[in-house]
């Protein structure tokens, strides 16, 4: 039969709103110093202090964060206490291990590692007492080293839990999480593994959020309890996957006073003694919430346990939509918990609802209330037991009938079908490679401004940009002079600064001049014109002196038409150098612009310099925003596989750097939204080097991108904010290519708009800018194929990709700079496009990436792409080092 529901369970649940925990801002990043693996027993926890100094020198608000470095995973630590607001950051494929010497988690009696009446001998791994708004965060692993044999003794800490069991005593264990009397403490994502004792404890808190938890122990691991709630209020527990030795949840109450606002939602649990309330409930629980749950392979399910030792009242409690299976005693609700207690505190069980409760394999179901005047009161909707289940019921009151009968067939046959998930493997792979100190000095700007030609073939070419007389900021002596406000001599002197670059290279081919560099001074001033450089036998240097009052802007983007843009600018390349000219005619014809006919400042010379000018392309800066638009009543989902094709995207470059080697920018700021900065390698792929300091770049997607070589040193990037995402960088870089895109003591911002702390910006997708199909993934197209070929194409539904798209793999390093709240702190690097369209490339972070992509894409690198084998040593590709987040 199906019961009827009652009333009673109002506000079962915790009262805050809980979304998912936000990482915090990094006060200190530590490097591993131990290789991965089990730390092992006689470890001397070297790293204690190191962790425990790194968390008292943060302020509140932020966190530690251990990453890996060259190959070494682990940290090992005695007991550490968690200051009030800082918190702990440990990256994928990191693990922190807790120390088997029991003098380093003595309380000074001598006793922890040992058995005794009392069992209070050891201090937690680690411990939350009296703080606020402090947690764990990151994919990465605290390991108890339960099983690890303890240092100078022959058994593991569960041996001797075990043999206390034996012995009717307690083991002196360390806990491995424990938090008192503290407000809004947040786990999110770690995985905690072979606890001594209870993995997290909470006494006395209000507020706590474990979120996307795992935690994995062994079955046989004596009182390694998942996550307990004691006489604490406002709990989340949601989207976690728990395994363990005990109870895999157990909400208790005992003298410190109720349990009360509890959600558990979205969750698994495998091994344990199952979703327990109890055993002790002398304080209360009132107003749990227990929803979404899949039991495989608990010793009980659903288990409220108690006994007039320790027994209180336990009072509106929901259980929704919870799938078991594989289970020995699916429902236990028993006050008679312990067999011998004795005491005079009466557990008492009421209001207690089931819905949509299947157990789908057979199990006892028991429900014992004290006595008739204390039965177990609830009430049923859609439960169902498999056949052959037993039953053992006492004292029990059911809303709506006199009989306690459950249905051996779901109402809702297919509420299970989905529920159960495997246990999640880790995620050993990090989503932010960092660099070891060694590797990073192959980054610093000497080494990687130091090589040039052809990709995979570059020479040593010494260039240090910053020993030229432009950085140490000189009086330089100006050949031409550029004033908006001047009356023009035609030889000297101009009123624009086209006009001095076109006498500048006149007078050249004239033999005029013999100096080894041409400088233009540029006043202060608005000059509203484009900035054509061809290429030059003697370098130009573009200068001003002051940034924010020396600007050249136009507003031109890539929708633009040949017709508009020659309407336009035809007067001012007329009469110009033949050079210029060329420039300028190879755009005024095209349909439209294109993104690489929009530049403001474009330059071939090489040794190209510009200082404290501002260069603008003014697309759009009178609205805020540079978003794609779609062609009127044609508007399809920007997600779709054909998408791109319907919608007019409006680059618009700042500046363009067209093969120009050894380009350098000191003190100037690029203003634009999509591909402010186009930097474009030499002929045949020729490296070409940029060098920026102390400039300033803002843009909204993509507005870092190209082929060359370019370090970008002391130099703020900013994200204007109207997208919902956003890409500073697409480096093309070639794979056999040296270097792509290093950022150097910079500082990646954002203007401050809505979307400012989302955490769902980038610091740059690989561009993967010819594609017509990807290789890397299924489309959703019927017959859908994509090979490689002579040409990139796209023909539904198969297609071809040439080997130069798949070469141009991108490379970016970050290194000593700070990195803004709106960069997503777990992913920063993104893929290109989303999997399952046309476009999708993944994230690749190293040539071993780049090799194993291919054989997923069964293309045969050595056959097909001509290597003789992986590359060796591997090649970065996406990296960082030592940065600070905000």
């Amino acid at each position: 039969m199906t019961a009827l529901l009652f009333s009673g369970t109002a506000n079962a649940q915790d009262s805050r709103q809980v979304k998912e925990p936000q990482t915090p801002a990094i006060c200190i990043v530590l490097a591993a110093q131990m290789e991965s693996g089990k730390a092992g027993a006689e470890s001397r926890a070297p790293d204690t202090q190191l962790l425990q100094t790194a968390i008292d020198a943060c302020r509140p608000g932020q966190a530690v964060r251990l990453r890996s470095r060259n190959g070494k995973t682990a940290f090992v630590s005695g007991a550490l206490q968690l200051r009030s607001g800082v918190s702990l950051l440990i990256d994928s494929g990191v693990t922190l291990y807790a120390s088997t010497r029991p003098l380093d988690y003595d309380r000074g009696a001598g006793t922890c590692g040992t058995n005794d009446d009392k069992g209070k001998g050891c201090k937690p791994f680690i411990t939350i007492d009296h703080a606020k708004g402090s947690g764990i965060y990151g994919e990465g692993v605290i390991d108890g080293q339960g099983g690890e044999r303890i240092s100078g003794k022959e058994e593991s800490w569960w041996q001797i839990a075990r043999r206390a069991q034996r012995e009717n005593n307690r083991q002196n264990v360390p806990r491995l999480i424990e938090i008192t009397q503290s407000n809004d403490i947040t786990l999110h994502n770690i995985t905690l593994r072979n606890s001594p004792n209870f993995h997290v404890t909470l006494n006395q808190v209000d507020g706590f959020t474990a979120w996307g938890v795992r935690i994995d122990t062994p079955a046989n691991a004596r009182n390694t309890d998942g996550i307990d709630p004691i006489s604490s209020r406002n709990i989340t527990i949601a989207n976690s996957y728990i395994r363990t030795g005990d109870d895999n949840v157990a909400i208790k109450a005992g003298n410190n006073g109720p349990t009360e606002n509890i959600t558990i939602r979205n969750n698994h649990f495998y091994s344990g003694h199952g979703m327990s309330i109890g055993s002790e409930t002398n304080g209360g629980v009132s107003n749990v919430l227990i929803e979404n749950l899949s039991m495989d392979g608990t010793t009980s399910g659903l288990r409220i346990k108690s006994d007039i030792s320790r027994g209180g009242l336990v009072q509106n409690i929901s259980y929704r939509n919870v799938c078991i299976r594989n289970v020995k005693a699916p429902i236990d609700f028993d006050t008679h918990y312990g067999k011998t207690a004795t005491g005079d505190l009466i557990p008492q069980y009421r209001n207690i609802k089931l819905e949509h409760v299947q157990s789908l394999t057979p199990g006892k179901i028991i429900l014992r209330g004290y006595d008739a005047a204390r039965p177990i009161q609830f009430a049923l909707q859609d439960v169902s037991v498999a056949d052959k289940s037993s039953s053992q019921f006492e004292h029990v009151q059911l809303a709506g009938s006199d009989k306690v009968i459950f249905d051996s067939l779901a109402a809702n046959p297919q509420q299970c079908t989905q529920a159960f998930a495997a246990y999640p493997e880790l995620q050993t792979v990090s989503k932010r490679p960092q660099l070891d100190a060694q590797t990073a000095r192959d980054f610093a700007y000497a080494e990687v401004l130091k090589y040039a030609g052809l990709p995979g073939k570059e020479q040593i070419s010494p260039w240090d940009p910053r020993s030229e007389p432009i950085a140490a900021d000189p009086q330089l002596t100006p050949d031409y002079i550029v004033d908006a406000n001047a009356v023009p001599d035609g030889v000297r002197i101009f009123r624009q600064v086209q006009a001095a670059v076109n006498q500048a290279i006149t007078d050249l081919d004239k033999g005029k001049t013999s100096r080894q560099r041409i400088h233009i001074f540029i006043k202060p001033g608005t000059y509203r014109e484009l900035v054509y450089v061809p290429d030059t036998t003697v370098p130009i240097t573009l200068y001003g002196s002051d940034a924010a009052t020396t600007r050249i802007t136009v507003n031109l983007d890539a929708a633009t038409t040949g017709s508009s843009y020659t309407a336009q600018f035809s007067a001012q390349f007329s009469g110009t150098h033949q050079s210029i000219k060329a420039m300028h005619e190879g755009l005024k014809d095209r349909p439209t612009l294109g993104t690489f006919g929009t530049a403001v400042l474009w330059v071939k010379s090489p040794g190209f310099q510009a200082k404290n000018l501002t260069i603008e392309n003014a697309y759009n800066k009178d609205k805020g925003n540079a978003r794609a638009d779609c062609q009127p009543g044609n508007c399809p989902d920007e997600n779709s596989i054909y998408a791109r094709s319907q919608m007019v995207h409006h680059q618009a470059l700042a500046v363009m750097l067209d093969g120009a080697d050894k380009s350098h920018f000191d003190g100037v700021r690029m203003l634009g939204f999509q591909d402010t900065l186009y930097m474009k390698s030499g002929k045949d792929g020729q490296t070409a080097r940029q060098f920026f300091q102390r400039s300033y770049i803002e843009g909204d997607v993509d507005f870092i991108f190209g082929d060359a070589t370019a370090y970008f040193f002391e130099t703020e990037i900013k994200t204007l904010g109207e997208r919902n995402s956003s890409y500073v960088g697409a480096p093309s870089t070639n794979v056999k290519s040296r270097y792509g895109f290093v950022f150097d003591h910079c500082r990646f911002t954002h203007d401050g708009s809505s979307h400012a702390l989302a955490g769902k910006f980038s610091l740059a997708r690989q561009w993967f800018h010819n594609e017509r199909c990807t290789p890397y993934a299924p489309v959703p197209v019927p017959g859908y194929d994509c090979q490689i070929g002579e040409v990139d194409q796209f023909n539904s539904p198969t297609g071809t990709i040439r080997r130069q798209t798949l070469e141009s793999v991108g490379k970016m390093v970050v290194m000593n700079s700070v990195i803004g709240a709106h960069i997503n702190k777990k992913q920063p690097w993104s893929d290109w496009n989303k999997k399952g369209t046309l476009p999708y490339r993944p994230a690749q972070f190293s040539s071993d990436d780049y090799w194993a992509n291919l054989l997923a894409a069964k293309i045969d690198p050595i056959k097909q792409m001509g290597y003789a084998g992986p590359f060796s040593p591997v090649r970065i590709f996406l990296a960082e080092f030592n940065n600070t987040e905000e």
